[in-house]
Parts: C-alpha cells; sequence; structure tokens
C-alpha cells in the first residue's frame, strides 16, 4: 500500500500535479488547489504544528504516514512536504490510503489527521 502511494506521488510529480516545498504548498492551500498535504513524519514539532492548523482552516487533508526521505525518494527532490493538485491523483490516492469514503470527514480534526501528538 504504501509503495503505490509513493509511486503515484512519483507519477503525479512528472505529470506537473504536485507542487513541493513549505511555501508553495500554503500558496496552493490558500488559492483552494491542494487536494492532500503530505508532511514528513519526521519534521519538527513546529513544523507539524503550522500545516495541522492550516489544513485544518482550509479544509485540507493532512498525512504524516511517510518520512521526509521517503517523500524525498518518491519525487526526487528533497522535500518534507508536498500536495497534490489533482483530484483524479487525490482519488487514486485515497483508494490506496483507505478509500474516498472517508472524504466526508475532513472537517473532524481526528478522523483525518494521522499527525503525532504534540506534547
Amino acid at each position: 500500500m504504501k509503495e503505490k502511494v509513493l509511486n503515484l506521488l512519483g507519477l503525479a510529480t512528472r505529470a506537473g500535479l504536485l507542487v513541493s516545498g513549505e511555501d508553495i504548498v500554503i500558496e496552493n492551500m490558500k488559492k483552494k488547489k491542494a487536494k492532500i498535504v503530505f508532511l514528513g513524519s519526521d519534521c519538527s514539532d513546529n513544523t507539524l504544528d503550522k500545516f495541522k492548523k492550516k489544513c485544518f482552516h482550509y479544509n485540507i487533508e493532512l498525512n504524516t504516514m511517510f518520512t521526509s526521505d521517503e517523500l524525498s525518494h518518491s519525487i526526487g527532490k528533497t522535500r518534507m512536504v508536498l500536495a497534490i493538485i489533482d483530484e483524479g491523483f487525490y482519488k487514486s490516492i485515497k483508494k490506496h490510503l483507505g478509500g474516498v469514503e472517508n472524504e466526508g470527514k475532513r472537517n473532524n480534526w481526528n478522523s483525518w489527521s494521522r499527525a503525532r501528538e504534540i506534547t
């Protein structure tokens, strides 16, 4: 399952349907283009808190299932944060992550955020 998602991230990169880097991802979140944000599970607590708040505010799914090394390897660049900006890729990734049927739960912070607890 993880390998399929990482492969889809690589395909989205080559298709130009994935953005990466903090500033560009936040810009696409504000423009309502980002469908799902991937944040490296080994990010700092400040970065995690920042993206949890942004994703909650803009009603975008946040996924911290992968490390930054896994994300970087899948797209061929060193990055901590990525966002899918295409509905088709989003649906394909959701199918491998647990299904599109969970899409209605985006507003419920605890049901869609896989982020670790901040202490």
